[in-house]
């Protein structure tokens, strides 16, 4: 007898005054990635993070980007979380753990994810710069800290070391990738148990 496995996909949509969000996901996917949410940077930073952890990833944003980039940033970082969440549904057989050491030419940046349902964000990172390009630096804390809120799980960033800023950013991404691909993955001998000694996450 062969058990079809469940799908861990997810749909989501977010419509406020200030941005329209519509996003698909599937976390046994290959990495493919369609972004476009008008910010440029951050399509790039969402190309690493599907691509790196094997998650099919679709976003379309409109956004109030005249204003700046802050709303559609952290718009879209809500919903990715809570598509998250959802495809992973119970957790079950799941991995729960990665983490991760990535260096991106002389920066390295190390991840530790936890998707325990709990939200916890530890960001030790710093940039040179205000803006790379036209985006604004601190938004990439902003965007981790929203992403694991929506998503409930616990994220440890540490750059080590690093003098370009987007290098940095890049490095912290794919390690976040690589980590996320670790934790959601189905763990064959876990025989589909919560990996929880609560029995629920």
């Amino acid at each position: 007898m062969v058990v079809k496995a469940m799908s861990r996909t997810a749909q989501r949509t977010r419509k406020t005054r200030e941005t329209t969000i519509e996003l698909s996901l599937n976390l046994d996917g290959t990495g493919h990635v369609e972004a476009s949410t008008g910010v440029g940077f951050l399509d790039h930073m969402l190309d690493h993070l599907g691509r790196h952890s094997l998650t099919d990833l679709t976003v379309s944003a409109a956004g109030d980007v005249h204003v700046d980039d802050h709303h559609t940033t952290e718009d879209v970082a809500i919903v990715l979380g809570e598509a998250l969440a959802e495809a992973l549904g119970d957790k079950a057989g799941i991995r729960r753990y990665g983490s991760a050491s990535v260096p991106m030419d002389e920066s390295l940046a190390e991840v530790a994810v936890d998707l325990s349902g709990r939200a916890a964000v530890v960001f030790d990172a710093r940039f040179c710069c205000d803006k790379i390009g036209t985006f604004d630096t601190q938004l990439i804390e902003e965007f981790l800290r929203r992403l694991a809120s929506s998503a409930g799980m616990n994220l440890h960033i540490r750059v080590r070391y690093g003098g370009n800023d987007h290098h940095i950013a890049e490095a912290i991404f794919k390690a976040v990738a690589q980590a996320l691909r670790q934790a959601k993955d189905i763990d064959p001998r876990a025989a589909g148990e919560i990996p929880s000694t609560k029995g629920t996450l």
